[in-house]
């Protein structure tokens, strides 16, 4: 049973798109017979027809992806875009090295009273 114009009534009145309207498979005959907007009018009101809920996206997955995000997961080789000096410049992580060998070299003589 095609009801096209059916549906696409419906949307104009209920002021939505024709794939949420929703008619009730056991009155088919009833609303095949509806062919003015008055009487599509009389089957929204007898609650025959329907609007259907809105479906959104779920954002569940991006806020767990964001949760991993800020504990320092998915930073692999495969999610990097660009060159290394793009996401760390060349000077800070020179910066980065003299430090831990400075810091390696000081608790070296701290402890042991001997540098290389």
């Amino acid at each position: 049973m095609r009801l096209q114009s059916q549906k696409r009534l419906a949307a104009t009145i209920l002021k939505i798109s024709p794939y949420r309207v929703w008619i009730d498979p056991e009155k088919l005959t009833e609303v095949k017979e509806a062919i003015t907007k008055e009487d599509i009018r009389s089957l929204i009101k007898d609650k025959i027809i329907r609007k259907k809920p809105k479906v959104g996206v779920s954002r569940g997955r991006a806020r767990k992806k964001a949760v991993q995000k800020k504990k320092g997961r998915r930073k692999g080789a495969g999610s990097r875009k660009g060159k290394t000096t793009a996401r760390l410049p060349r000077k800070k992580s020179w910066i980065n090295k003299i430090r831990a060998q400075r810091k390696l070299l000081y608790n070296k003589e701290k402890n042991e009273r001997w540098i290389f």
